[in-house]
Order: C-alpha cells, then structure tokens, then sequence
C-alpha cells in the first residue's frame, strides 16, 4: 500500500471530541515513524485528511499536539497497571498481570510505547515530566502493594517497586527489539517469573508474627 493510499479521506465534519481522536490517531503514526524533529504538522495534517487550519484549531504548535498524544500514550500504561494490580488479590498473579500489561504496550502495533520510552525529546521539560510519571505512577500503585503486604518502610517499597517497573519496560523493549523470538506471553512469563522469585522473598506481614 502506498503512502497516499495511507491518508485519511477528506470528509464531511465530525464532532469535535472525535476529530481531536482522530488528529491524535494520526499523530501518533506520523510521530513514531518519524520522531517528533522530523514530524511537520503538514504531513500529520494530510495523514488525517484535513487541512492545517484545521489542525491548528485543536493543537497550536506541534508541541502541543506532541504533548498531549504523549499524555494520552501515558494514561493507557498507567490505567492499564491500576487494573493488573487490582485483578486479584494473589501477589504472584498480580506480578504476571503487571509484567503483561508492558509486553501488552510494546507489542501494540500503533508503536505507542516509542513516544513514551523512546523519545527524541527528553530534554524538553514537559515531555521528561510526561515520561517520568509513568515510572512514577506505576511504581507508586506497585509500592502501596508491597508496603502494605510486607510492612516493609515506604522507602526500601518504592525501591523495590521501581525495580519492578525498571525490568518490566527495559525486558519488554529488548523482547520486542530482538524480533519477539519468544512468544510474547511466554517472555512476560519468564521475566514475571523472574520478578516473583526476588519480590516473594519478602513474606507478607501476616506471616512474620
């Protein structure tokens, strides 16, 4: 398929709150096979088969349409943690979910994960924030968990659960680089495995009377 069969056909008008979806959607595939640099608001305007008017409408500048697809790409792994770990209520299984929903994020086919881990624009502050809180977030929902569980100070938990997050979106990465070799479930498996062997080290406080 060619990249103009790729467009989005010119249409009649949506409501707003669909167009800005689907500038968004439009964004992020320009934005990933690009990078943010060498993306222009022209090429993600004829990707959504408006015109740049229109775009400007919904998103001023390119740092702005960025920011918030960057937001949006965060909310996803984020939420997606917050539902892992309140699935069950057996640490070893909450382990396996969380690990799953990093593999899950890497695999999708839109490359989302690209904006959030793999950036062209750290050093712009607002785009560090962005990236940071996902490891922030997650680790602070993982860190209430194992705090809770193993009575353990908040801060030896935060520790432990940024090293969970650290090995989930680091392994995951190198899964989907190495050409996903290993069945994506299986790999979220092995590493939750791994993760489980170190984490169960440390009993529950209800065991350590």
């Amino acid at each position: 398929m060619s990249d103009t069969d790729q467009m989005r056909p010119r249409g009649g008008r949506l409501p707003r709150k669909a167009r800005r979806a689907q500038l968004l959607d439009s964004a992020l595939e320009v934005f990933v096979a690009q990078g943010y640099h060498s993306a222009a608001m022209d090429d993600i305007a004829e990707r959504a088969g408006v015109s740049k008017p229109v775009l400007y409408q919904h998103f001023p500048g390119k740092l702005d349409l960025y920011l918030a697809l960057l937001e949006q790409s965060s909310d996803r792994i984020i939420d997606a943690t917050k539902v892992a770990l309140a699935s069950t209520t057996d640490n070893k299984l909450r382990v396996i979910a969380t690990m799953q929903v990093f593999y899950d994020y890497v695999a999708n086919a839109q490359g989302a994960f690209r904006l959030v881990f793999e950036s062209d624009l750290t050093n712009e502050p607002a785009v560090r924030a962005q990236v940071d809180r996902v490891t922030s977030v997650c680790a602070d929902e993982i860190t209430h968990v194992i705090s809770e569980d193993t009575g353990l100070s908040p801060e030896a938990s935060r520790l432990l659960a940024v090293s969970l997050v650290g090995m989930a979106q680091v392994s995951a990465r190198y899964w989907l680089a190495e050409g996903g070799e290993i069945d994506q479930s299986d790999a979220a498996q092995l590493v939750a495995g791994l993760a489980w062997r170190g984490i169960s080290r440390f009993p529950r406080a209800d065991e350590q009377a």
